[in-house]
This record gives C-alpha cells, structure tokens and sequence, in this order.
C-alpha cells in the first residue's frame, strides 16, 4: 500500500517537526522550514486571489533564490504546474514560452510586462490575511514543466508525467540522505537543479543554492554547511580544477558523500582528476534527459572499469540503431534510442513531437554504443544539437535570429572545441562586410538570445551557406574548420 502525500503535505510535516531547521540558503540568507512555509502559503493565497487555479502552469522568472523555492512551492499548494524559466530570458523568448504555457501569473516580470498576464516582481513578498479561506491539500497534475529549445527554432515545455506526490517512508532518491545537506551551484531553470533541489527538499535536506556559479564559493558552502551531496556539470569541475592547488585544497570537503555530475559529456582527463582527488566512491556520474524515459549512472569505482562510460540503466532499456532502425551489436555506434519501463508516460512535449519508433522506443538525438557489459558509450549528439556548458543550444534558433538582421544573407552555425565550457558557438555569416561588422551583429543577438545561445565568435564569409532547397552541412563545415589548415 502506498504511503504517498502530496509535495505540499510533506513539506508541512517537515515544518512541524523542526521549524527552526533551515530549509534553503542563498547568500548569506536563510529560510527556515516554518518560514518557507509560512511564505509559500502567503504567495499561495495571492495566486489563488489573482485567479491561479489548479492544474495551469505557474511561470517562474525569478534567479536563484530563495525566492524562487517559496514560489515553487506556493504553486504546488494550489495543485498548479511551476514553470521555472531564466530571469535572464530575452523577452521574445519569453512571450514564446509563455505562449505556450499560458500561466495567468508570471513572477520575476515588473507590472504591466506581459499585457493579458499578471505580472509580480522579484522582491515581491505577500501578506497574510487572516481571514483567507484556509488551503486545501493539492496535487498537482506535473510537478514541473522545464523549457528547452527545440530543433524548429522555438522553445518547448517538457511536462513531467509525475504528480506532486511522494512517500515519505521510501529511501530519498538521487542518493540523498533525509536531512543532509545538498550543495546547488547551478541555475534553478534547468531541470537537473530542480529535479535535485526540489528532490533534497522533500528529503528534509537543507538547500545551500549559490546565486550563481562561482568556483571558489562553492567549495566554501561545501565547507561551511558540511554539506553531504553536490551537484555538478562538468563545466563546473574544470573551473573548480583551475583554481590554485592552495585555493582547493583549502577548504574541508571530507564531508561530502556524493559528487553528481551531468548534463554534458565529462572529458576522461578531468574525471580521472575528480577521481584521484575525491576517492572514485565519492563520484557519480548520471545520464538522462528532462524526458525521464530513463536515466543510466556509474561510480567513479565502475568508470575506472569502463572508462568514458556514463553508466547502465536502472530500469528500462537501450538500444542502438542505425540511420534505417536496424539494431546495431556490442561495440557498434548508432542513434542512442531509450524505452523506459514505466507503465505511463513520463513527459509530454508542448511545442514539440517526439522522436519514436514502433515498439515504445525514443530518442533524444544521442549517438553512442553499448559494451559487451551493456555500459553505455556516448559520442556526438545528433540533429547538430550543440552543448555549450551543459545547456542545449540548436543552431536553427541562433541562424533564426541572425537572419532577421537585413545584411545577413544566410548563415550557420556550429559548435566548435572549448576548453572552458565544452564547445563554443561559432556563427558563419554570408554578409558583405561593409554593411555590417561582427560586433554589429553579436549585439542585435543580446536583444534576442539569452547569453548561452549567442556565439562566441563570428566569421563572414561571401559566398552562399545553403543549397537551392535551403540545407545545410553543419558537420561539414565544421570539419573544415577544424582542420589545422583551415581558418579557425
């Protein structure tokens, strides 16, 4: 029999048990259990007076914070979906996602923002009314619904097929521990800090997010809250790496339990150093998409017997395939097609078609090959989808906003080697260099693109990028650039 309660009920329990424990930190700040309650419930009964209802999605504009915890949890008191987004998206990005979601409220925008949508500024704090019609237990139909971008060019919701439900009297997932400490240095947007964060919560665990990414602070809140379990991408470690031995030896880790890193390849020399440094225990290494169809991990002890794996599925299968479907043996490299063992479905798109073949299989554009063990092997992702510091950039996005400038006559771009931040975004242009500088156009992209899908670097060529029925060869040119004698 199921122990299940809702998200709301869980977290209510946990304030009465220990009110004074610390729930979240964020520079320098601290909300209790009983404070994140009692704010969550204040913001709740605005958003149920502002017409929020259960089951519509909340939108979240709000930087990390604790803030944007009062928030999400506000939305899952009322049964509604929170839809976190950047607090840094450019506004046609937004009104794109907001098109989608449809939320009557979007916090994190000033007044007035988004005509036909209440709008609540970051700082925005509510009060409580006394005589407010008491809050009913809720649960909501997806506990989130992330954004990613999409390979036509405009952003798509991944609701998660998961109610805002959890049994308490089940060992905390992810490795957590039930009142530990989770370090979170990265952006409460994407879905592998929510998915932890929010997860950690549940578990009694105390939060310490960093308002941002910074090397050195996140040893220090390691350190200093003795945190047990952290969350990492590899773009993370490599700048943790760079810091001075004296720097990073400095600081008391011996705490730590768990490293979790994902989200983008981790190059084998970097998690060798993450090895010898921590202990191969201490290393966990997890692949998966939003679409939780599944996830595969592997020890720090099992890499070193599988080096370069990123582990086997729990549950589930996985299946690699040529460009015609045929499964492909041991060793073989194919598109990375996954089939998950839940009886329903754990995702849907809004904006967006899944990628499926007959049988239940899907693909989140992958390459890769299974060893003889069935350890996954990944290699280049395919539909030239490129990863620049663990976020997901598609070309067709960026090539969309560029062509918009009137000197731009066609255009590609591609992802090219980045010792920082795993690939950087290079843009060909097709423009007459006395009608426009690259400068010129990196600054029409602000208005456009958040700063993760904006080149790097550009380069203007004078010849067309696109054949008559307007393909492009991504690989291609980047082959070509790569090549010692080329260019770049």
């Amino acid at each position: 029999m199921t122990a299940a309660v809702s998200f709301a009920a869980r977290l209510r329990e946990l304030a009465a048990a220990a009110p004074g424990a610390p729930a979240v930190t964020c520079g320098g700040a601290t909300a209790t259990r009983a404070e994140l309650d009692e704010r969550s419930d204040d913001l709740a009964h605005e958003l149920r007076s502002l017409g929020v209802e259960d089951g519509e999605m909340l939108t979240i504009a709000l930087p990390n914070g604790i803030e944007w915890f009062v928030a999400t949890v506000a939305a899952w008191k009322l049964g509604a979906v929170p839809q976190p987004v950047s607090a840094r998206l450019p506004r046609r990005e937004l009104e794109a996602v907001v098109d989608l979601a449809h939320p009557t409220v979007v916090l994190g925008l000033d007044p007035g923002s988004l005509p036909g949508r209440t709008c609540l500024p970051v700082g925005h704090r509510s009060s409580h009314d006394p005589d407010a019609e008491p809050l009913d237990d809720a649960v909501s139909p997806a506990w989130k619904a992330p954004t990613s971008g999409g390979s036509t060019g405009r952003p798509k919701l991944i609701v998660a097929g998961d109610k805002s439900l959890t049994d308490p009297t089940l060992p905390p997932p992810l490795l957590l521990e039930r009142d530990g400490c989770l370090v979170m240095p990265g952006p409460l947007y994407h879905n592998g800090p929510i998915v932890w964060s929010c997860y950690a919560l549940l578990a009694g665990n105390h939060v310490v997010v960093l308002p941002r990414f910074d090397a050195e602070a996140t040893l220090a809140a390691i350190a200093t809250h003795r945190a047990d379990i952290v969350y990492m991408v590899p773009t993370m470690m490599k700048r943790i790496w760079a810091l001075p031995d004296d720097v990073r030896l400095g600081y008391d880790l011996s705490s730590l339990r768990v490293v979790w890193h994902l989200a983008e390849p981790c190059p084998p020399w970097l998690k060798q150093a993450w090895i010898d440094w921590l202990g191969p225990e201490r290393i966990v290494e997890l692949y998966g998409g939003t679409e939780a169809q599944l996830s595969t991990t592997i020890t720090g002890v099992e890499w070193l017997e599988h080096r370069g794996s990123v582990g086997r599925p729990l549950m589930g299968e996985i299946s690699i395939r040529d460009v015609d479907g045929n499964v492909l043996g041991p060793g073989e490299e194919g598109e990375v097609w996954l089939r998950s063992a839940s009886p329903k479905p754990t995702y849907r798109y809004v904006g967006a078609e899944a990628r499926t073949l007959e049988g239940g299989w899907e693909s989140l554009g992958d390459m890769g090959r299974l060893d003889e063990d069935g350890y996954l092997h990944l290699g280049d992702r395919s539909a030239d989808m490129v990863l620049v510091g663990g976020s997901n950039v598609y070309p067709a996005e960026v090539e969309s906003a560029l062509l918009e400038h009137p000197a731009v006559r066609s255009c590609a771009v591609i992802g090219l080697p980045d010792d920082e931040r795993g690939n950087r975004l290079h843009a060909i242009v097709e423009a007459d260099p006395a009608e426009v500088a690259t400068d010129d156009l990196l600054a029409f992209l602000a208005d456009r693109l958040v700063a993760y899908k904006r080149p790097r670097t550009v380069e203007l060529v004078d010849t067309p990028l696109r054949d008559d029925a307007g393909k492009v060869r991504r690989s291609r040119l980047r082959a070509e650039r790569l090549d010692p004698s080329g260019s770049t």
